[in-house]
């Protein structure tokens, strides 16, 4: 598998290319603020096609370059149902400062021409890679996270594509719009804790983590272990 990885814009957010190799198609994952120009890149330098943008949720900073990076490539977006209104009002997920901040720019957003729904336990089959599809709600109410299969090579791990939910030592934010700490909590304790220890983490922002890490490190974890 191919991954590649790079932060983006003011808010360092982690945009993520994926394929099964060299010359074949891909996805790409929560393309945020001037992500156009690196997906560009990462797809010239490896011969790509990408097919389909996977939006961990709706929040601006993972959303900015949405509808370039389809427009471009002419993929399908897909969103869980409950952030799909923040692809054409992204204002409604941020805060008061961070809008204020964004006020001064000339910003358009609109939902791209394709968009499709996620919803949980879902099997996405795109680009020749399968990814599950779990809501994990908190940070915000259509929260998703992709895992890759367990079943490939010994040697190969599987993958958490965690956006916001879940970083290394820490977990998102619940004090924006549509964010709540409880149905957080609830997310760790079912859907985070249960998964395998060598599950290799990519989160929204900051270095890459494991799950075992997480549970032997991660303050939210450790209380919700307790």
């Amino acid at each position: 598998m191919l991954i590649a990885g790079f932060p983006a814009g003011s808010w360092g957010t982690n945009c993520y290319v994926v394929a099964t190799g060299q010359g074949a198609e891909c996805i790409v994952i929560d393309p945020g603020q001037d992500a156009a120009p690196g997906v560009d890149e990462v797809v010239r330098e490896n011969n790509l096609k990408p097919v389909a943008v996977l939006l961990t949720h709706g929040h601006i900073d993972h959303m900015f370059s949405v509808l370039p990076v389809c427009g471009t490539y002419d993929s399908t977006a897909w969103i869980h149902p409950d952030d799909r209104h923040l692809l054409s009002d992204p204002m409604a997920g941020i805060s008061p400062e961070t809008a204020r901040m964004l006020l001064g720019g000339n910003h358009t957003f609109a939902e791209p021409d394709d968009v499709a729904e996620l919803k949980d336990g879902l099997s996405l089959e795109l680009a020749g890679l399968r990814f599950t599809v779990d809501h994990t709600p908190g940070h915000t109410q259509g929260s998703v996270t992709f895992t890759t299969p367990y079943d490939g090579p010994e040697e190969v791990p599987a993958v958490l594509f965690s956006g916001d939910v879940l970083f290394a030592g820490s977990i998102g934010r619940t004090d924006l719009p549509g964010g709540d700490h409880s149905a957080m909590l609830h997310t760790l304790a079912t859907k985070i804790l249960p998964m395998r220890d060598e599950i290799v983490v990519l989160p929204g922002h900051g270095g890459q983590t494991t799950i075992g890490r997480e549970k032997a490190t991660n303050p939210y974890l450790q209380d919700l272990e307790k």
